[in-house]
């Protein structure tokens, strides 16, 4: 058997998914003239409350667009050091919008009340200008964490006090709502602009959205031209966006109950230091003695994959490419390690 953990990247169209895409009206969308992107856009935009979205090739691009349209040269971003926009995309922040970033340390990337104010730097020549606030939901490097929209409020509401923005990295953010019974509208009355990825475990090929405002949106197409992300016949995969969110929303909570299934086990074997609370569709575990790329090597044999996140620690994601037998089998191969004499 081959269970595919990696990420929730791994996710393939379903057929009915793939019959939508066969059966897409599409144009170019660089002329505006895609009318399964032009309707994706309009729907997430209703969907959140906000004005206007963008579809692009991928959730770095919505989250570097959203930097590039708050922020000048020389200004500076504060995000939590977990944060994907910091650890997992390049470092282009410095190279697209030439701007700095100020790590805080909050929990399991997640920022605390008080420090976003303790971040923002005095009006000083010789130091970067304070603009933007982005917060992750759910926090992939934090295990899955969620923001409630009480918690996001509060931050947001510091945030403008100083004068900042607020950018949500929303990738999973439909895997949030499922548990907390918030919608996307209340975050979108909260956060200035939202991504969203569609290729995660909503399970579409490929795609995110960017929302905001119409000015703001308008601001990061033509950005999104001059960084290479126009895309012509592009309602194929819009088209495919469009069925996930009106047909696989719901079911993240399967996901999400699956990841908890697998840590409670997890957490029973002597192998394993600790595992992290798992609230969505991220189980992220350390290893007490084993390297975790041994560890990944050895399930590879069983036919598991899976992703390191450190020297000893491992992360599995759960998704609608792997199914209730799927993850039976990875918890046999678990147990099964723990009951193997010692070499």
């Amino acid at each position: 058997m081959h269970v595919n953990l990696t990420s929730d990247t791994a996710t393939q169209p379903t057929p009915a998914m793939l019959d939508t895409m066969l059966s897409a009206l599409v144009g170019d969308d660089v002329f505006r003239q895609d009318p399964s992107v032009n309707q994706l856009e309009e729907s997430a935009a209703e969907r959140f409350g906000m004005e206007a979205a963008l579809f692009c090739p991928s959730g770095t691009m919505t989250n570097q667009l959203a930097i590039k349209v708050h922020t000048q040269p020389l200004d500076e971003v504060i995000c939590e050091e977990k944060s994907h926009v910091y650890q997992y995309e390049g470092g282009v922040y410095s190279l697209l919008s030439s701007i700095s970033m100020h790590l805080v340390h909050g929990e399991r990337g997640k920022m605390l009340p008080g420090q976003i104010t303790a971040a923002v730097k005095p009006r000083q020549d010789w130091l970067a200008r304070t603009r933007l606030v982005v917060l992750e939901n759910t926090c992939n490097k934090g295990g899955g964490s969620i923001y409630t929209i009480e918690e996001a409020t509060a931050l947001a509401e510091e945030a403008r006090g100083h004068g900042l923005a607020v950018h949500l990295d929303g990738a999973r953010l439909f895997n949030a709502l499922v548990e907390t019974g918030e919608t996307p509208d209340q975050w979108g009355a909260v956060c200035d602009t939202i991504s969203i990825c569609l290729s995660k475990g909503l399970g579409a090929p490929v795609g995110s959205l960017l929302l905001g405002s119409q000015q703001q949106i308008d601001a990061a197409r033509r950005f999104r031209k001059v960084f290479g992300g126009g895309m012509r016949q592009a309602g194929y995969l819009a088209a495919a966006g469009l069925y996930a969110l009106d047909h696989h929303v719901d079911r993240l909570r399967i996901d999400n109950a699956r990841a908890r299934t697998l840590a409670e086990l997890i957490a029973t074997l002597p192998y394993v230091a600790s595992v992290e609370q798992t609230q969505t569709n991220i189980c992220i575990f350390h290893l007490v003695e084993q390297m975790a790329a041994d560890f990944l090597a050895d399930l590879a044999k069983e036919g598991i994959q899976a992703a390191a996140f450190g020297p000893k620690t491992v992360r599995f994601t759960t998704h609608l490419g792997v199914d209730e037998e799927q993850i039976s089998y990875v918890m046999d191969r678990l147990r099964a390690r723990a009951e193997a004499p010692a070499a």
